[in-house]
């Protein structure tokens, strides 16, 4: 007899609620769900404060361009006699944008000022893209076909009829944009143009019409040549202003264009903000504020700037490796549900269950906290779950705490360590956080050469330093700091009646005058050796003992307020330190990811029915992963026909119909197009290719495994 076993239908359904599958034995449903809202809606604040940065960054340079549109438009209309001058010599208004290496963060950019333009200048702008301009005639379809879909918020609702039209029949020349162009400015007594304009009142008569070339180092010469020299010929019929997306120098222009074609463009340069710039601002909002509760270990954060500084200096590719972090940290960690704002986290802390202690218990901060606590307390901590929650509310309490106190002092540390003539701590304040995560900062040599050199500072500089590091822990959110603000200012107040500097300016002048008055060599050298004595039993005057103890107490701050992170009980919760995850993420290695999905998709898929021992192949897989398998066992030649008979064992291998076609060599049509289509994938992916020497046969193009 042959029975047939179907496997249950509760093993193939798939929750639809949770987004993320977190790791087996590590969390409960519920405890899921609670993370992921967690973890959603931390990366949802995170995205809104990003994008805030990011508007406010960029405001200074979309300013800038909007007022020079606004300039060229306002010339166009004939308020200046300007333009009628640039008319005669046919010259374009053109937008040198220099964004900088980071192409990645060009595409953020250029749609914010799409917004800003279409806000206050005109309706009528085209993105234009080297890889789909490769002709003139294909730019100015592109162009005729993003300004046409434009207008359709501008016209009436009867002229979009005759927009359709146009875009499908007309010729795309320049001649037909002009066309187009008075058509559409022209009906100004149309009832329905008169409302958009009076709802609209920005844009003016006779809109600009702006062209931005997003990479303009892409464009072949021929392209924009034409293009220019094409525009300025009917620059006196539509209003074209230009916007050259550059990412290296501005020279790029002149060695794209000849001078014959460079003189037709009125160029005006626009430098954005550094790249590196934007980064420290990043950091400095996301990551050194007690606003958002996850932290960057100190790895992590030194793998994201690695990749940012030698690889793409690209800000969004730094966000998007710091959401990665997120999703990871609350994908691995269960204990991260307490990964919110302290009032929520001490709530969650009541409702833990015994398995959640329990995962408190096996952290190893908490297991360093209970060793150096007494033996009754120890008992209750690893016993009794209440006093257990009551001692991880205060833990968490403590660890909100550090936080604001490391964020201010570590300011103030920055301010010390850019007051100083060389930067040994770094110039950056990332540079400094990555040094105080590492290991405690005032063990390190570049930390003790700082003191050196901050003893011989001079009393203008050790005020201003004074004076910033008042501001900074005031303002602080911290409440341990009413002290130090108090020491800090008393600082300053001996210094403001100190006068021993020019006392002994003086007697530096008269010791000079008095060397100048004896020539000879017997009383020069007995008035240096004198000279030499006193300073040698000379005692510290006011100015320089004052000196010392503000950088004393300066280090004494930093003692106290910049422990490394990884010695605070419970940084598990909240800092991710798995950088070699991160790396593996990020860092691409294609073909051995390419050979671990297609040779064991259970790695990936995390399907329990794809799980197989060594060398089997199951019949469950996708169909390319038993392609791929089988392919691995054979020669340099593939002959297709037992390839696709293999294949079909193994598909029909537990099921008895199927199977007894396939004994008699009757290949189902499903089948066979199932093959067709894994063979034709592994082609496509470089495994293989079809073979000149035999027609039935491919070449095997992969050796050696990874």
């Amino acid at each position: 007899g042959c029975f047939v076993f179907k496997p249950s239908p509760k093993k193939r359904r798939v929750s639809q609620k949770t987004a993320i599958h977190f790791r087996e034995g590590k969390n409960d449903s519920e405890d899921s769900e609670l993370r992921f809202d967690t973890c959603q809606s931390l990366w949802n604040q995170i995205k809104l404060e990003t994008e805030q940065i990011q508007e406010d960054l960029n405001k200074q340079l979309l300013d800038n361009l909007v007022s020079f549109l606004r300039r060229s438009h306002s010339e166009f209309q004939g308020k200046t006699t300007e333009w009628t001058c640039r008319m005669k010599s046919r010259e374009i208004p053109t937008a040198a944008l220099v964004l900088g290496v980071n192409v990645t963060d060009h595409d953020l950019t250029f749609r914010n000022l799409s917004e800003a333009l279409q806000n206050n200048i005109t309706p009528y702008i085209a993105l234009l893209e080297a890889k789909d301009c490769p002709g003139i005639k294909n730019l100015m379809q592109k162009l005729m076909g993003q300004l046409m879909n434009c207008s359709t918020d501008v016209v009436s609702l009867e002229d979009e009829d005759y927009v359709q039209v146009s875009q499908n029949r007309t010729r795309c020349s320049m001649k037909s944009l002009v066309d187009w162009y008075d058509s559409v400015t022209k009906k100004t007594d149309s009832e329905t143009l008169s409302k958009k304009r009076t709802s609209s009142s920005k844009h003016q008569q006779s809109p600009p019409v702006v062209v931005i070339f997003k990479d303009m180092e892409s464009f072949t010469t021929k392209v924009l040549q034409d293009f220019i020299v094409i525009g300025s010929q009917h620059i006196r019929e539509l209003p074209l202003v230009l916007i050259f997306g550059i990412a290296t120098s501005p020279m790029i222009i002149h060695s794209l264009l000849p001078h014959s074609v460079s003189s037709l463009l009125c160029i005006e340069l626009f430098q954005s903000l550094s790249c590196k710039e934007h980064l420290s601002t990043i950091i400095d909002k996301l990551l050194l504020t007690s606003r958002f509760p996850f932290k960057l270990g100190e790895k992590v954060l030194q793998v994201l700037i690695n990749i940012f500084l030698y690889h793409d200096f690209s800000v969004w590719n730094f966000i998007k490796g710091f959401q990665l972090c997120i999703v990871e940290h609350f994908y691995s960690e269960p204990l991260s549900v307490l990964c919110c704002q302290l009032a929520d986290a001490k709530k969650r802390v009541n409702s833990l269950s015994h398995d959640q202690c329990e995962n408190i218990r096996r952290l190893p901060s908490f297991r360093r906290y209970v060793e150096r606590q007494e033996a009754e307390k120890q008992i209750a901590l690893l016993t009794a779950d209440s006093f257990l929650k009551e001692t991880t509310q205060k833990l968490l309490e403590d660890l909100h705490v550090y936080h604001e106190n490391y964020v201010s002092v570590l300011r103030c540390l920055h301010v010390f360590a850019c007051s100083l003539p060389k930067y040994p701590l770094g110039k950056q304040i990332r540079e400094l956080h990555c040094a105080c995560l590492e290991n405690r900062v005032w063990e390190t040599e570049e930390y003790e050469s700082s003191l050196q050199l901050a003893r011989m500072l001079n009393k203008s500089d050790l005020e201003t330093m004074l004076q910033q590091c008042v501001e900074i822990l005031v303002s602080s959110s911290g409440n341990k700091f009413d002290k130090a603000v108090e020491k800090l200012k008393e600082f300053l107040t001996q210094f403001q009646k100190l006068e021993e500097a020019f006392q002994e300016q003086d007697v530096s002048v008269s010791s000079q005058k008095e060397l100048q008055k004896k020539t000879d060599l017997y009383h020069l050298q007995k008035t240096l050796l004198e000279l030499k004595d006193s300073r040698r039993s000379k005692k510290l005057t006011k100015f320089e003992m004052l000196r010392f103890e503000v950088v004393d107490y300066i280090d004494s701050l930093v003692r106290s307020y910049l422990v490394p992170a990884d010695h605070k009980t419970l940084h598990e919760i909240v800092y991710f330190n798995t950088a070699s995850v991160l790396r593996g993420h990020l860092n691409a290695a294609p073909r051995i990811a390419l050979h671990t999905a297609l040779n064991n998709p259970y790695s990936y898929l995390k399907n329990q029915a794809l799980k197989s021992d060594g060398g089997s192949i199951s019949n469950k897989a996708p169909d390319i992963c038993i392609v791929y398998k089988l392919h691995l066992e054979c020669g340099r030649l593939i002959n297709l026909v037992d390839w696709l008979e293999a294949f079909s064992t193994v598909v029909t291998a537990v099921e008895g119909a199927n199977a007894d076609a396939a004994s008699s060599d009757q290949v189902d049509d499903i089948i066979h197009a199932r093959f067709i289509r894994a063979v034709s994938e592994l082609e496509l992916l470089g495994f293989i290719k079809p073979s000149k020497q035999k027609t039935d046969h491919v070449a095997r193009l992969t050796w050696g495994g990874c």
